[in-house]
């Protein structure tokens, strides 16, 4: 079940996960009923493989800022010796990431 209040980033990401699983299904069933005819919605299916493909992009670029963040700060720490990883700046900016991915969600 989707938490629209969840804060946690590994909360997040599941919910995510979850998000994703439910829209493969779905475009699944909507294909599926275009083939066997029980629906002729095919504007509507096209519509939601566009916007689904808008979605993935940005989550997919999101994750890739959220790598380069996570390879930036890793660099960092190893460049200042006996200096320890500032873990909690870097879950601060990916539960930013992801609250920015959760409200873009939301306004779609």
């Amino acid at each position: 079940m989707i938490d629209p209040n969840a804060t946690k980033p590994e909360d997040m990401l599941a919910q995510i996960h979850e998000l994703y699983r439910w829209t493969a299904l779905e475009l699944i069933r909507m294909v599926n009923a275009l083939k066997d005819g029980s629906s002729t919605d095919a504007k509507g299916t096209a519509q939601f493989v566009r916007d689904l493909r808008v979605a993935l992009g940005w989550a997919i670029d999101e994750k890739i800022n959220v790598e380069k963040i996570g390879r930036t700060l890793a660099a960092h720490a190893t460049a200042q010796s006996g200096a320890g990883l500032d873990l909690d700046a870097a879950r601060n900016e990916i539960g930013g990431r992801l609250a920015r991915l959760r409200a873009a969600r939301d306004d779609g």
